[in-house]
């Protein structure tokens, strides 16, 4: 049996951290109208091909077994129903959203979906829904329901519908939404004019939010030589560079783009691990961001006492699984790479890195009176614990930019599963989940659609 289709894979991909409730719940309301409301072609109607040369309709009206309905009938059915479906998801995010700042909401979602979180807007699925369909003949299959994938990208579109008129801040995790794990941005990619067009609109700042700790400009610059020469190139304004942000190290270190196709260093205040351990990671009611005091301490024993803790737990992962790896310890993170160059570590040994880290840190910090906030995560070629999360760095360039909202800002981010850094953006703001940058191009085509529609204006510069 091939290993792909083994028993082991099959299972592991089952195991909840491999899998997103919310688009399982709509993957489940779907199924049964696939199930009840489409039939495969009988065998009369195949055979009737060669009577009626090829022609499906002609061999429908001609099978006793097709009609009443008819196939096509089916079909259209089928998109009725799946776009009711949507509609009545659409309402219970709008009824959950009246109860979700409350202590316990006993809105009807809560109790279909118990870890389902904050929406930040409404969505509009069924319009989504049908934009999908009328581009990907979603209801006209007779053997495939929607995939996972498919209603993540209706999930995206919706929120894209809903954020486009009121956008601030887009913040895209870098740097696989922008290129291949291990590439730099290329000069010739899609992506440079849109994220300039980007750049041209008024009141809209764009952001590169990376787990990449790097202190110097020079090393962002050298990832991003494609974009910046390409802002370079068309020429854009003093006022539409100085709208582009790079955010390191998760939320360690905020760069800004000079008038000279540059990043220059911006200080931060320094990481308040209380304030943020309080206020973020525990939630807040507010729809408005939290306030970041100008001035802030951090005690530097409780970043490097996680961090020592967070090294062990790497070093015993490497030597119980005999991996050839070797641990990377950093001034604010830490993490294990591979030591050989023609070998990855597997995937499920870097899981198995992620949720040791996971749970090891939670119960060090429960153990003591250290309140650090951090992620703990499977790269894809490695595993890293930083200090902080993307929600704290999302909120900082927010804050930077003087974004008070979190439903003006939309992060894009392939990472939302439990043993992935973008998980936390969600509790900050609304997120797209796409998982290449093809995906995040067709993702800001559809934006930049959604606010001309709006009468935005888009590629001024």
């Amino acid at each position: 049996m091939s290993d792909h289709f083994s028993a082991y894979r099959i299972n592991y991909a089952l195991r909840s951290h491999k899998r997103d409730p919310f688009i399982e719940f709509i993957k489940s309301q779907l199924l049964p109208a696939f199930a009840l409301h489409v039939r495969p072609l009988s065998a009369a109607a195949i055979a009737s091909f060669l009577v009626s040369g090829g022609n499906p309709s002609a061999a429908a009206a001609n099978d006793d077994d097709a009609a009443p309905p008819t196939p096509t009938d089916d079909l259209d059915a089928l998109r009725g129903h799946y776009a009711q479906i949507f509609a009545s998801i659409e309402r219970l995010i709008h009824d959950h959203r009246a109860e979700q700042d409350k202590p316990k909401p006993e809105s009807r979602l809560n109790m279909l979906v118990p870890t389902i979180g904050r929406f930040f807007t409404d969505l509009p699925l069924r319009n989504a829904f049908l934009a999908h369909d009328d581009r990907l003949a979603l209801a006209a299959r007779r053997h495939v329901p929607p995939s996972f994938n498919e209603i993540r990208g209706i999930l995206n579109t919706a929120q894209l519908m809903a954020s486009a008129p009121d956008l601030q801040l887009i913040t895209l995790y870098g740097f696989l939404s922008l290129h291949d794990d291990g590439a730099n941005f290329a000069e010739d990619s899609h992506l440079v004019n849109l994220l300039c067009d980007l750049l041209s609109v008024k009141g809209l700042h764009v952001a590169i939010v990376t787990a990449a700790g790097y202190t110097e400009a020079e090393r962002y610059e050298f990832r991003l030589s494609g974009l910046l020469k390409g802002m370079a190139d068309r020429k854009l304004s003093a006022t539409a560079v100085a709208k582009f942000w790079v955010m390191g190290g998760e939320c360690n270190y905020l760069f800004r783009c000079s008038p000279t196709y540059h990043l220059e260093r911006v200080p931060l205040p320094a990481l308040p691990e209380v304030f943020y351990s309080t206020v973020l990671q525990r939630g807040t009611s507010s729809p408005d961001l939290p306030t970041i005091p100008d001035s802030l301490s951090s005690d530097t024993h409780d970043v490097a006492g996680l961090l020592d803790v967070a090294e062990r737990i790497l070093r015993l992962c490497a030597a119980q699984m005999r991996l050839p790896a070797k641990i990377i310890r950093k001034p604010r993170a830490v993490g294990i790479i591979s030591t050989s160059s023609g070998t990855r570590i597997q995937r499920e040994q870097l899981d198995e890195c992620a949720l040791s880290l996971q749970h090891g840190l939670n119960l060090f910090q429960q153990t003591t009176d250290a309140h650090v906030p951090y992620c703990a995560f499977n790269g894809g070629s490695d595993v890293w614990v930083d200090i902080g999360n993307k929600q704290i760095g999302v909120m900082m360039v927010a804050h930077a930019v003087g974004v008070a909202r979190g439903a003006s800002i939309v992060h894009v981010g392939d990472q939302f599963l439990s043993t992935g850094n973008d998980y936390a953006a969600r509790r900050g703001c609304p997120t797209l989940w796409i998982t290449s940058p093809s995906e995040t191009a067709v993702a800001l085509v559809e934006l930049v659609g959604e606010m001309r529609a709006n009468g935005r204006e888009v590629g001024g510069e």
